[in-house]
């Protein structure tokens, strides 16, 4: 996706937080020369990747033993796990 009114090859990118109101928060960037919000935001979606990755581990542990609550909350993790990784991958479809 591509920025109209920019001073160069500008490239909207969704941001892994939102704005105050709710909706997706985005940056234009220069994939040539990322500044802090874009570096900031390639930390924040290594760091949900990486949390994704721990989460499943556990969940395949613990989901035999797991009780009522602890399965419910076992979801809700793996539900936000899980939007924050589609949110990543959708950035890399060319």
């Amino acid at each position: 996706m591509s920025a109209e009114g920019t001073d160069g090859p500008g490239v909207l990118r969704p941001l892994p937080w939102r704005e105050p109101d709710g909706r997706t928060a985005y940056v234009i960037t220069d994939p040539g020369r990322p500044g802090p919000v874009p570096r900031r935001a390639d930390v924040t979606d290594a760091v949900h990747l990486e949390m994704a990755s721990v989460l499943l581990g556990h969940v395949g542990r613990l989901a035999d033993e797991a009780g009522p609550e602890e399965l419910r909350h076992m979801v809700t993790e793996l539900t936000r796990s899980l939007t924050d990784t589609l949110r990543i991958a959708s950035r890399a479809r060319p």
